[in-house]
């Protein structure tokens, strides 16, 4: 059965976060965007009006865009109406696993969870989540800028539930016009491998 997010969380309002949210926006999907205040993440909302190429269709997309705070519990308490949640924070390991446990308790049980990173151990990241919380962690590594590239890695763990995996190659192809190659969670997974060989 084709699988539909109606609301997706973005943790970390940086460079790669902030377009993730916008290319979900995009296909008129509401998006939670996440960081370490509603200020970081309503400065981010207006930088997107102002790169090159454009990471949003139109500029009403940013409506559908609500911010959020990681210090504040009633924000992460909406992480609970997410039906995915992609954490794009620092690439720094330590970093992300603190903010997973962060936001664990908040996350809805039926929810599917993934990491935006380059290159770091997915499994390494998820194992701080309790056991079926790892099992519907998965990376998602998107390239800058997400609205433009092709290419999406999905990378899940030995833990991952192939039904995650499943629905999330569908969404990813159907509603967000990717291109999916499946990646084992080794360093740099498949394209960041090729490139620093190259």
């Amino acid at each position: 059965m084709p699988v539909v997010f109606r609301r997706v969380a973005v943790l970390g309002a940086g460079t790669m976060g902030a377009q993730i949210a916008a290319h979900l926006a995009n296909q008129g999907i509401p998006v939670d965007l996440y960081d370490l205040s509603v200020d970081l993440v309503d400065k981010a909302k207006q930088r997107l009006t102002e790169l090159k190429p454009s990471p949003i269709y139109t500029r009403d997309v940013l409506e559908l865009i609500r911010a959020g705070s990681f210090q504040d519990e009633s924000d992460l308490a909406r992480l609970r109406e997410a039906e995915w949640v992609v954490e794009a924070v620092l690439e720094q390991l330590p970093v992300k696993q603190q903010l997973w446990q962060r936001v664990s308790p908040f996350l809805r049980p039926d929810g599917i969870y993934s990491t935006n990173t380059s290159g770091l151990s997915i499994a390494a990241i998820a194992g701080v989540l309790p056991e079926e919380q790892r099992r519907r962690f998965l990376g998602t590594h998107f390239f800058n800028p997400p609205r433009y590239l092709y290419l999406l890695e999905l990378i899940p763990t030995a833990e991952t539930d192939p039904a995650v995996v499943a629905a999330m190659r569908d969404f990813a192809t159907r509603v967000l016009g990717k291109g999916v190659v499946l990646a084992k969670d080794t360093p740099n997974f498949i394209a960041n491998r090729i490139g620093c060989y190259g």
